[in-house]
């Protein structure tokens, strides 16, 4: 029997949602969270296996930064090997947290990329349980040049390309983005046409503040993009981005999500300003475009009338089931799913800390 599982990382642990096939009731395991009083920034299933791993990047007070997995959906939970991951002793930094934890493309089975604070990106070739530093981006010359965001100075977001398994691009705050065509050994930014407002040049080469990239495995070339003020798309790769902001009543927000069976599928969560975070007209609402960004529609049957919580770049997600379930947290600590791609919306948990990350599958 198939069961959906959720993932819901918040700044005092992991809590982790079920349900039926139809993901229309859900519980809690609990009352305790797993990782209690760790913040969760990263959260990840990865199904490409006999059985799914879930992954989890927590950040102890105590211990630090490490990433855990589990094998049998969250009743157990892997501890780390020592130094699993972790920066060698001459790049002179510390992990401050794991901000992304991404499996690779289908056929690279054993393939998960980590993203971390301070800017810099990890991959793992045993399934996530340790990870290497990927030096051809930790030693770009660009570095001692990228800034922090409001957030942190992280790598966020990390999109293996689906069938060359040499590309991989990457999004920083704040930084822009940067991709590798030959395995991470270099890596040349791509940002042209994202705007940086806060720059006296507002479109230079690197430094751009985005928020998330995403992109669909059936169509590798086009990426998504949802700046600091911006909604992008590029159609080659990230080498051009043009504005599909239009249409939308805000530019700034974090998250963007594609539809797992549309590529042309798109879903944003805007936000009035970066001065006011909060719902454009304080209301609950998910923006989708089926025409890859060209026009906009609003989804939010079910969803709160009022609402003054963000939701973070993270927390937003879909699994791949038919129909498309759809799942949001927000800063509130409520946790919204649509299992029709976002045409209803049911609550599934609420009075949660800050939700931090969202992951969800059907399994089974």
């Amino acid at each position: 029997m198939s069961e959906a599982v959720l993932l819901i990382g918040t700044k005092k642990g992991l809590w982790i949602g079920r349900s039926d096939a139809a993901r229309k009731d859900w519980r809690l395991d609990g009352p305790v969270p797993e990782f209690e009083m760790q913040g969760v920034y990263a959260v990840g299933i990865d199904t490409r296996g006999d059985r799914p791993r879930l992954l989890v990047g927590g950040t102890s007070e105590h211990w630090g930064p490490a990433v855990f997995h589990s094998d049998d959906l969250g009743k157990t939970w892997a501890e780390p090997p020592e130094g699993s991951i972790g920066f060698p002793a001459d790049a002179e930094a510390s992990l401050e947290r794991v901000w992304q934890i991404q499996p690779g493309p289908a056929d690279q089975p054993g393939v998960v990329y980590a993203g971390s604070e301070p800017q810099a990106l990890w991959k793992s070739t045993d399934g996530g349980v340790t990870f290497e530093l990927v030096r051809g981006l930790w030693d770009h010359p660009h570095r001692s040049e990228w800034g922090a965001g409001f957030g942190g100075a992280a790598i966020h977001t990390v999109v293996p390309h689906s069938t060359d398994p040499a590309r991989v691009s990457v999004a920083m705050s704040t930084g822009g983005v940067y991709r590798t065509a030959d395995g991470g050994a270099t890596w040349s930014p791509a940002n042209k046409g994202i705007q940086a407002k806060f720059f006296p040049d507002p479109y230079p080469e690197f430094g751009q503040c985005v928020h998330k990239l995403a992109a669909h495995p059936d169509a590798p070339e086009r990426l998504f993009a949802q700046n600091h003020h911006g909604v992008y798309r590029s159609d080659d790769g990230g080498a051009v981005w043009k504005s599909i902001a239009d249409g939308l009543p805000s530019d700034f927000g974090f998250p963007i999500v594609v539809h797992p069976h549309e590529p042309e599928t798109v879903y944003v969560f805007p936000l009035v300003a970066d001065a006011n975070r909060i719902p454009t007209d304080a209301r609950c609402r998910v923006f989708r475009s089926r025409d890859a960004g060209d026009t906009w529609e609003p989804l939010s049957t079910g969803l709160p009338d009022v609402s003054y919580a963000p939701v973070l770049r993270d927390a937003m997600t879909t699994d791949t089931a038919d129909p498309a379930g759809v799942y949001l947290g927000t800063r509130d600590g409520c946790v919204y799913v649509s299992a029709d791609a976002g045409e209803t919306w049911v609550e599934a948990a609420r009075h949660l800390p800050d939700v931090l990350a969202v992951r969800a599958a059907v399994v089974g």
